[in-house]
Formats: structure tokens, sequence, C-alpha cells
């Protein structure tokens, strides 16, 4: 079987260099293609260099809401740079009025910039957005997207609006940090996504699976836990077993989609 993560940031930095190392476990485990979402212009040399040197991955850059007031008068030309020099997506970019002290000026011309990028060249876009679902709605209805979709990173936004989205052609990825107990509305929001709009997300190293199923361990230099990346195979096991799926079901279901949406890149 083969197994796709729609999501995740391999190029971080705490992960010491040891990037080659957990690629290899991840081909092991049985991993077959992971899209590496770039954050700002400062990571986006690293994610393509683990692109060039490692064929699992499928590079995305993007500017975060997080890191926006680090962007520089020619992010939207570096940007273009990067798309050019490699077949890439765009991501991650998105809303964000849940993280404290961010200031919310300039995220949506900055989404829309990037989302602009996306449609005219064709490319699947990543999408953060947290308590900000009803502009991400707005925004994305009144402008152009991307004729393949887009994809909603670990989507966390009322049942209601699965719908709505999907009509607009999105893609919802689902994280093993959902799997927590406490996560019961998110698993249960994932039972009304379409089966064709599916995928599978480890986020790493961040979004941490359960203790019971994380297979991987890992930590940082201080000795911080760390998501590992191989770990999207308990991501796809325990998702399975919550909607009553068979494993092998889910994994082809979800390459398809994956192959889908993120086709030629």
């Amino acid at each position: 079987m083969k197994f796709f993560d729609a999501h995740n940031h391999l190029q971080d930095d705490r992960f010491g260099g040891r990037q080659m190392e957990l690629l290899a476990e991840c081909e092991r485990a049985g991993v077959a293609r992971m899209v590496v979402n770039g954050a700002c212009e400062a990571d986006w040399p690293q994610v393509r260099s683990l692109a060039r040197s490692h064929p699992l991955v499928l590079p995305s850059f993007g500017y975060h809401p997080w890191h926006l007031h680090e962007r520089t008068p020619d992010w939207q030309h570096n940007l273009g740079k990067f798309l050019d020099e490699i077949p890439s997506a765009v991501g991650e970019i998105g809303l964000d009025r849940w993280k404290p002290d961010l200031n919310y000026d300039g995220q949506e011309e900055v989404f829309l910039a990037q989302l602009g990028i996306a449609v005219e060249r064709d490319l699947p876009v990543s999408i953060h957005c947290l308590q900000a679902w009803g502009r991400l709605h707005k925004l994305l209805r009144d402008n152009p997207r991307p004729a393949r979709g887009f994809v909603l990173h670990s989507f966390g936004g009322p049942v209601e609006m699965i719908q709505v989205f999907a009509k607009l052609g999105a893609y919802f990825s689902f994280p093993g940090y959902f799997l927590h107990e406490r996560k019961l509305r998110q698993r249960e929001t994932f039972k009304q996504v379409p089966p064709s709009r599916l995928l599978i997300e480890t986020d790493a190293p961040d979004q941490p699976l359960p203790a019971e199923k994380n297979r991987h361990p890992l930590t940082d230099a201080g000795g911080q836990p760390l998501n590992h990346p191989a770990n999207l195979i308990a991501v796809y096991d325990g998702l399975a077993d919550f909607l009553g799926e068979k494993i092998g079901s889910l994994v082809d279901r979800v390459e398809e989609n994956f192959q889908r949406v993120f086709a030629g890149l």
C-alpha cells in the first residue's frame, strides 16, 4: 500500500538536520509522496533542496500568515522564481484570527496575491485557516480559484461549511492530532467529507498523535517531542478505524484524491 502525506514541514529546523534519515524511515514505512510546505522566503531554499534530494518530496512554496512580517518587497517575484525552478504547489498560505497578537492587517491581501499566482499557473494551493472561515469562504467564492482545486489543511471548520467549500473545489485534509479523544467533534466532521475530497496529513513536526498511536517517537535536540512524518501510516489506521472502513479501501481512495489534485507535480 502507498501512503500520501498532503501536508508537512520536513524542512523545519527542529528536525536538526536529520531529514534524510527521516525520509528513509518514511520510505520503509510505505510513504509514497509528501507535500513539504514552505512558510516564508527563509525556508523556501530548504524545501527546494529536499525536493531535489529525494523523490518523495513534493515541494510547496508560500507565505504562512504567521510569517507575513518577514516578507521582503520582492517576495512575489521570489515566489515566482521558486515555482519556476521546480514542479511545485503553492502553500502554506491562509488566514488566522486565532494566534494571539497576530496582526490580521494584510493577511487577506497576501492570501489573494498567492491564490492568484496559483490560478495563473494552475497549481494546487494548501490553505491554513483558524477562526476566519467566513472570510475565507467569501474570498474563495468571490475570486478565481485553481481549476484543480485547493487543500484545506487540517480542516477544523464547521461541519455546515463542508459542502459549501466542496462546491468551490476544496479537499479536506485530516491530521493525526484529531485522533486525540478530545477532538471528537473534528473527527465527526470528517464523516461528512465527500469521499472524493478526503486527504490525510501529518503536519510534522507539529500536531502529534496520541501517545498510544505514536509509532515513531522523536524529539528535538532539547528533548521536546516532535511528530515524525512516518507516523502517517498510524493516521491512516486511526481514521480508517474511526470511519469503520477497511484500511485498503481508504488507502486507495486517498491516493486517487491526492493524485488528482497534485497531478503532474
